[in-house]
């Protein structure tokens, strides 16, 4: 059940008509969708690439393409490239929800979405941390040692050059699908990860791009997971004074945060067994519940507001020695069905690019004083110790400059990629806005609000005259103050009111 938290991260949050009178020149090249997983009505292919694009020699990936065609028979030229987060998300896999989100941007354009290489059908490198077979609790709680060997059993089955996996490689293949689809121009959406693959082809190739969507920013020079307990830990102050602020939290959960710290601190010290009901199988048995399974319950749920709403009730409850709802709550999604992240691909482009730029001392260093520091993608990071380990140029984390129109979001209250990376990377985008999403976690653009300044900016392909009014009309969602959920007469908090900042200035400042 919550083998899904050793791995959760970056994730991105996403919400998914109609088939276009004529097709284009992008979809001719295309066939139909069969498979369950796309829109009845989208265009399926591959293009094929060589996976050593320096030697072009050896072995060869189809990647995988899902096209939703625009609904208007005189379409613009310039589609929207959604590129997925993780990494190691498959974007193919996600059309259905993709098409939701950007429902009113397939009014006029056609949508692409590209697994990147090790990602879902392109070659995928999954690595499978469970018993596919026992759902029982026991099966679930794994020990940390025993999954980190299952991530060093998978390196032997994978029929891949693992160094070959990074991002600037990616985004040459991406590269090659836009022009095997007759694209001149394209936009491009990422979230999280995917605004990492976002800049690196704005990079290597801008010319081909009319504007950009970032939303929930990781450049390349963030050094995963570096600042990652400081980011959460942040998330999760600000979720404690924003309980403190409204009246119906503080008075149900008093001291919130001096009593997580010592929750922390108990299971750390003595990790009790209690016996828990599985939450959709019922059955139960008797789990050691220690602070490693609390701490990722904690950071996962930082990510979804509406998810987090819990947390003041999830902490009550285990300071109680009751960790019924921890476990529900970290088995969500966990439900059976493909695995969404591929971890192998995953690794290759973490140990290639962040990995080589941390030390132990500088890990330890940001950790300190944080409750989550000692778990935070941890796995990640031992893995990287034994990972084969590719290689990306030094210019590689460079910051990147450009005057492509660039819409930057960020949710405010976002555990991993906060305001401040995206205040970063405006910096040297000398034709961008950065939103700040008030109450909304990891990623921005599936919020309503966000859903309508993104298809704005993508009609007009500019951020002069964007209109960002309903930024100041986001909340975070009210807490669960009780069992029959919040109290309606209490509104709920929130730190900041959200802002949107243009930036119209010289390209190739640095940022601090």
């Amino acid at each position: 059940m919550l083998r899904r938290l050793f791995v959760a991260f970056l994730t991105t949050f996403v919400l998914t008509g109609c088939n276009q009178a004529q097709p284009n020149q992008a979809i001719d090249r295309l066939k139909p969708c069969t498979g369950h997983d796309a829109p009845v009505d989208a265009y399926c292919g591959t293009v094929k690439v060589f996976e050593n694009r320096d030697t072009r020699q050896g072995r060869q990936i189809d990647l995988n393409i899902v096209v939703l065609p625009a609904l208007r028979a005189d379409a613009q030229p310039d589609p929207l490239f959604f590129l997925a987060g993780g990494p190691g998300q498959a974007a193919a896999g996600m059309a259905k929800q993709v098409r939701d989100m950007f429902r009113r941007v397939q009014t006029d354009r056609d949508i692409v979405l590209v697994d990147q290489r090790g990602t879902g059908k392109s070659n995928p490198l999954t690595c499978d941390l469970s018993d596919a077979e026992d759902d029982s609790l026991r099966a679930a709680m794994v020990s940390y040692e025993e999954v980190l060997g299952r991530v060093k059993a998978c390196i032997d089955k994978y029929d891949a050059d693992l160094t070959q996996y990074a991002t600037p490689i990616a985004m040459d293949d991406l590269d090659d699908v836009r022009a095997f689809l007759g694209y001149d121009k394209i936009n491009i959406y990422g979230g999280s990860y995917g605004t990492r693959a976002g800049l690196v082809y704005m990079r290597q190739h801008g010319d081909r791009v009319r504007s950009a969507i970032l939303d929930g920013v990781a450049p390349p020079d963030m050094r995963l997971p570096l600042f990652f307990p400081k980011d959460a830990q942040r998330a999760f102050d600000m979720l404690v004074k924003d309980c403190e602020s409204n009246d119906g939290c503080r008075e149900a959960y008093p001291n919130l945060g001096p009593r997580m710290k010592a929750l922390m601190e108990r299971l750390e010290k003595e990790p009790p067994t209690v016996k828990i009901t599985h939450p959709r199988t019922g059955e139960t048995a008797n789990i050691r519940v220690d602070a490693r399974m609390l701490a990722n319950v904690m950071v996962f749920t930082l990510y979804i507001p509406t998810a987090s709403a819990l947390v003041p009730a999830i902490i009550d409850a285990a300071d109680r020695n009751d960790f019924q709802s921890m476990f529900a709550l970290g088995s969500l999604g966990d439900g059976g069905g493909a695995q969404q992240m591929a971890i192998g691909m995953q690794l290759s482009v973490l140990c290639a690019e962040d990995a080589p730029r941390n030390t132990a001392d500088a890990l330890a260093r940001e950790a300190e004083g944080t409750l989550f520091g000692n778990y935070a993608m941890k796995l990640q990071s031992d893995a990287c110790g034994f990972w084969p380990r590719g290689k990306v140029d030094p210019s590689f984390y460079e910051p990147v400059t450009s005057r492509v129109p660039t819409l930057v979001m960020s949710g405010e209250i976002d555990p991993v990629t906060p305001p401040a990376w995206g205040d970063q990377i405006a910096k040297t985008l000398s034709h961008s806005t950065h939103i700040v999403m008030p109450g909304t976690g990891h990623t921005a653009g599936g919020t309503g609000c966000g859903q309508r300044i993104m298809a704005a900016f993508i009609a007009s392909g500019t951020v002069d005259g964007l209109d960002t009014s309903c930024v100041s009309r986001v909340t975070r969602p009210p807490f669960f103050v009780s069992p029959a959920g919040p109290d309606p007469g209490v509104p709920p908090a929130s730190n900041a009111s959200g802002s949107a900042k243009a930036a119209d200035k010289p390209a190739g400042q640095a940022p601090k």
